[in-house]
């Protein structure tokens, strides 16, 4: 039986001892990662796997290998697989969620088939996304995070936790109003991370390196909710576990926040590795395999910190993944006020719109680092501010609300004034009468 006492000593450890403990799996899908990488590579070129050049929007001269997603799964598998028979976790700690790899597979053969296939239809890459959801959902995996935010806006206990559908074989939770609000988050979080994922991986190691900056922070979340834990909490969630028999059925542990770690880790080892080839000049690309998933492990990662339904927490990992998500805000806002479809493409992302200041590819994927750096610390002072009291948690939300919205401001100006020196070059170049 797991008790308390039998883990605080392991979880009052300290930040140092706990990262060693899981160091395995850091170097593990590191050095994967630096070993796979230039076999698909060779993979990729030998079958015309490759990115053609663009003038338009793609910054390469020369064809370069897709296929990078293929090394990202390989490493960041063989990572989670050391975590399962080299690294011993202490017995609050739930092994890493099958379902999680499930999630895994559908989204990188989807967009693998894209990469592959090239006119791949993309609603199947959608398909993929929701399988992955549904998985999650199935095993109860971020279905709490609405927890906190129903609770807020007033919403009677007994409402929420009404159940519509007992629990059973199938469900890991019953069917209440909270696991319904956690399910649609889920999905659309999923979808949304995704797809924000794959339309910021437009320059040499951007993507892959906001990616590990990102998984630095979530890991350092993690690791800070994991030495916050107390007797008295760790009882209450063992308390949740045993009103759930399917929960309590899954494996030893009465917490994710160990998986976190792991898949925090496993990730930053796998893109770190990658990003040698990666970053600029590049000789190998993410394809949609690699940009989906990696938006996908992200989102994972922020959903599972909210396991007990710490809506704030889910808030803090968000703000570390914001860099992708705030370029996706402003494609939105841009073609919804130019009138254009939203799957129309332009050249006015975050990463365009700096290249043409900058004109460096490097310079220009290093200032976006730091952007994500700003944004990945705000996330980390947010989460600190929440577990330890120490500081007004609104100090953080109204530093972020400014960051956030003058950065939006400066950059939708940018592309307003981009496309109406394009508009007048066009007009003073076609013929009169």
């Amino acid at each position: 039986m797991i008790t308390p006492e039998a883990t605080t000593p392991f979880i009052q450890m300290g930040w140092f001892p706990m990262l060693l403990h899981y160091l395995p799996v850091l170097c593990v899908s590191f050095f994967v990662a630096v070993i796979s990488t230039p076999i698909v590579k060779v993979i990729a070129r030998k079958y015309g796997i490759v990115d053609h050049p663009d003038e338009a929007r793609k910054m390469h001269k020369k064809p370069v290998a897709y296929l990078g997603g293929v090394a990202i799964f390989v490493a960041v598998v063989s990572g989670i697989i050391v975590s399962y028979i080299f690294v011993k976790s202490p017995p609050i700690f739930q092994p890493f969620p099958i379902v999680i790899l499930i999630g895994m597979v559908a989204i990188a053969l989807t967009g693998l088939a894209d990469d592959v296939f090239e006119y791949w239809d993309p609603w199947w890459k959608v398909a993929g996304q929701l399988v992955a959801a549904a998985a999650m959902a199935q095993q109860g995996v971020g279905t709490r995070v609405a927890e906190g935010v129903i609770r807020g806006i007033g919403i009677p206990e007994d409402i929420c936790n009404y159940h519509i559908v007992e629990a059973g074989m199938f469900l890991p939770d019953p069917i209440t109003l909270t696991y319904i609000s956690g399910v649609i988050i889920i999905v659309i979080f999923v979808l949304g991370a995704c797809n924000a994922a794959n339309l910021l991986d437009g320059l040499d190691g951007l993507l892959s390196g906001t990616v590990a900056i990102t998984c630095i922070g979530l890991i350092a979340i993690s690791i800070m909710i994991a030495l916050s834990m107390t007797q008295q909490n760790l009882a209450s969630i063992a308390e949740h576990l045993s009103q759930n028999m399917f929960l309590n059925n899954r494996g030893n542990g009465i917490t994710l926040i160990g998986a976190n770690i792991v898949l925090g880790l496993s990730v930053l080892g796998a893109v770190l590795g990658f990003l040698i080839y990666n970053f600029n000049p590049a000789s190998i690309f993410l394809g949609d395999a690699g940009s989906l998933l990696l938006g996908y492990l992200c989102i994972v990662m922020v959903l599972m910190l909210g396991e007990q339904g710490q809506t704030f927490i889910v808030v803090a990992g968000t703000i570390v993944f914001a860099l992708p998500i705030l370029d996706t805000l402003l494609a939105i806002i841009r073609r919804k006020l130019a009138g254009k479809a939203m799957s129309d493409a332009d050249s006015n992302h975050i990463h365009h719109i700096i290249k043409r200041k900058l004109i460096s590819v490097k310079k220009t994927v290093l200032s976006l680092y730091g952007i994500s750096s700003i944004f990945c610390f705000l996330g980390v002072a947010l989460a600190w501010a929440h577990i330890t009291g120490a500081i007004r948690a609104w100090v953080i939300y109204l530093v972020a609300i400014i960051i956030f919205g003058g950065i939006s401001l400066l950059f939708l100006q940018a592309a307003r004034r981009h496309d109406t020196r394009k508009r007048v070059r066009r007009e003073n170049q076609s013929p009169v009468g």
